[in-house]
């Protein structure tokens, strides 16, 4: 209980409250990073993909992992969920898609 204590009492010491209000402030309550935190030479982002969220069922999902994990088997190291969707995409007949998709 001692070292306990005693690590609380550093610990104060280390931290005193203005320092802790003023990183949970300038930080992690900043309404943006990016307004305490500047960067150095900003990137531009790229505006050739987009990130966005689909929904797979558990099934589907274990599946294409599988397939993926095949395809790295094989040699194929840059093999990724989106890179395999991608692939689909590429090559899906729509006369061949069932009518009750």
């Amino acid at each position: 209980m001692i070292e306990r204590e005693q690590f609380r009492q550093a610990a104060n010491r280390v931290l005193q409250t203005n320092d802790v209000e003023q990183i949970l402030s300038n930080c992690f309550y900043a309404e943006s990073r990016r307004d305490t935190i500047p960067a150095a030479n900003p990137e531009p982002k790229p505006n050739h993909y987009k990130v966005i969220c689909i929904s797979l069922y558990n099934d589907d999902l274990e599946r294409l992992d599988q397939m993926v994990s095949k395809l790295k088997a094989r040699g194929l190291t840059k093999a990724s969920r989106s890179a395999l969707i991608r692939y689909a995409l590429s090559v899906v007949d729509l006369d061949q898609v069932p009518r009750g998709l």
